[in-house]
């Protein structure tokens, strides 16, 4: 993890409710975000705790927080920008709420919604509540590419939702305790609570124009989002049995590539020159790649035995202690 500098708080870190702010750039809209977000949550009688994480904004992001920190307002700064996963993992390590809420640092999420998500973790309704910006202040391009997104990972995890990437979301301390960011994995938070046994809910919120500045975001989000999503889908589905994706593609590859081999043996048989037929060569990869990929999966599923093993010696070594 890059290096972090945090100011110092008042007051101990544990709060009732930490609400974690990501921030790149930001300076023009912390100065009003930050001072509006503790109103609402004074006047909704919450016991707060509001936290910046700075990811290395270049702007004077640093400045305007140290006019804004007080006992109910901290600032932890990481020293170069590494993303919101990694600003996201930073943040939550340094804070041990009863409940979280993310929420971003441009203005577009609707700070005055934050107590009725408190208020449904409370009722114990979930354990993360993901709110779902039912009418976009965003570009065209930029709405309807987030709707292919969300239907894609919707119908690839197997877990429902409509607004999986929405900057506003309230969590068990629990749930934000066990999360392990990286990468582009924030877009993911919903899927990495059902894999772990937690209950989501969405709810329509309001969503409104950014009020200063641009997006931080460009073109790259889209083709990292896809790769994260295989990345999800891989530990969510096959970190316990990976063989099964493993041998599965090799199976696909070496059917496929033993159908052209075996083509080839009948126009040999036939007479027929087969040597410089790119076909054979093509079929022959194929059958090596296929060997490879199963014997890749039977590997896997090896490393996971002896990670069973070992943790399963473990338990019974503390149990014949105690």
């Amino acid at each position: 993890m890059p290096g972090i500098e945090q100011q110092p708080a008042t007051v101990p870190a544990t709060r009732g409710v930490s609400v974690l702010l990501p921030a790149y750039n930001e300076a023009d809209n912390l100065v009003e975000i930050v001072p509006e977000t503790a109103a609402i949550l004074e006047a909704a009688g919450l016991d707060y705790e509001i936290v910046v994480v700075d990811d290395g904004s270049t702007d004077g992001t640093r400045t305007v927080m140290r006019g804004l920190l007080s006992e109910r307002v901290r600032y932890l700064r990481l020293r170069r920008n590494s993303g919101k996963s990694e600003a996201l993992r930073a943040g939550l390590s340094a804070i041990d709420a009863h409940h979280v809420v993310l929420m971003d640092a441009d203005g577009q999420d609707d700070a005055t919604q934050i107590p009725q998500l408190v208020a449904l973790l409370e009722s114990g309704e979930a354990d993360l509540v993901t709110g779902r910006r039912a009418l976009r202040n965003d570009r065209f391009i930029k709405r309807n590419t987030s709707k292919i997104y969300n239907a894609v990972t919707a119908k690839v995890t197997g877990v429902e939702g409509r607004d999986f990437n929405s900057g506003l979301k309230a969590m068990t301390g629990e749930l934000a305790r066990s999360l392990e960011l990286y990468g582009e994995l924030h877009r993911y938070i919903p899927v990495l609570a059902v894999w772990g046994g937690f209950r989501t809910l969405e709810v329509d919120v309001e969503h409104h124009a950014r009020r200063h500045g641009s997006s931080k975001f460009g073109r790259a989000r889209f083709w990292r989002g896809f790769l994260d999503l295989i990345t999800v889908k891989f530990l969510t589905t096959y970190t316990a049995r990976p063989f099964h994706l493993f041998g599965a593609i090799g199976v696909v590859i070496g059917a496929i590539g033993a159908a052209i081999v075996g083509w080839m043996l009948v126009l040999r048989i036939d007479g027929q020159t087969i040597g410089d037929r790119p076909a054979l060569m093509a079929g022959v990869l194929l059958v090596v790649v296929a060997v490879q990929m199963i014997s890749l999966g039977l590997m896997a599923e090896l490393i996971v035995h002896l990670r069973r093993s070992r943790r399963l010696d473990a338990e019974t070594d503390v149990e014949v202690r105690g």
